[in-house]
């Protein structure tokens, strides 16, 4: 008597980096396909890592959005919101490394491409506000990164956005956490052990500095949200 054996992969890990206002959680609900990420003009609306499922690519993959990363010193936050970026980078199999096209090169920009060159991780710099093809020439600014190849996107407009999922499935490591799912019984008489029921999901609510992230911690045993006394 032999068992089936069901095969499944944990679909990869993608993390969307990059400094304050360069678009990334625009590009993170053009992925997803519906809006979670807060977008804003005002640097520094996403503080928190959050994540979702990206259905649009060949092969299914999770994409992080990170919070923009400052240069030292710049507020309060920045070093809370850096240590989530970087655990983020160290979570990854690939690194979306966005940029603004329309500001052009900044010394931050410089700053966070030396840390995801020692981070080892493939590296995809995607520099958004493309916009149409007038503003095409804009992304020759970036060369000096030295992140090869780039893609030229708009994730407001949802330009370039097959392009960036081709290069995705290309850099993505092949085979990436594939594991073996527990035999069903097939034994006579027994039918197959029914689905796992789906995770709750479950929302955690209240006023500003109650301490909900701090939850959050707790229950993760990890530094997911960041914990401060700004409200």
């Amino acid at each position: 008597m032999s068992a089936a054996v069901n095969e499944t992969s944990t679909p990869p890990n993608v993390a969307i980096v990059g400094r304050p206002n360069v678009g990334k959680s625009a590009l993170f609900n053009r992925l997803v396909g519906r809006k979670i990420a807060i977008v804003h003009d005002q640097p520094g609306i996403t503080r928190d890592r959050i994540s979702a499922i990206c259905k649009r690519a060949a092969r299914p993959f999770t994409v992080w959005d990170t919070g923009g990363i400052f240069g030292v010193g710049e507020r309060e936050l920045s070093a809370q919101v850096r240590l989530g970026a970087e655990q983020a980078l160290h979570e990854s199999d690939l690194l979306l490394f966005v940029v603004d096209g329309k500001e052009g090169l900044s010394p931050v920009d410089d700053e966070l491409a030396r840390t995801l060159r020692k981070s080892r991780k493939p590296v995809v710099l995607v520099i958004n506000k493309i916009d149409n093809e007038k503003h095409e020439p804009l992304a020759a600014d970036f060369d000096s990164l030295g992140f090869e190849p780039s893609v030229a996107i708009s994730a407001e407009h949802d330009r370039g956005i097959s392009d960036l999922l081709s290069e995705i499935e290309r850099r993505l490591p092949q085979g990436t956490a594939l594991f073996k799912a527990p035999p069903l019984s097939t034994a006579a008489g027994k039918p197959p052990l029914p689905d796992r029921p789906s995770p709750l999901a479950i929302a955690i609510v209240g006023r500003p500095n109650v301490g909900k992230s701090s939850l959050i911690n707790s229950i993760v045993r990890g530094e997911r949200a960041i914990v401060s006394e700004l409200p």
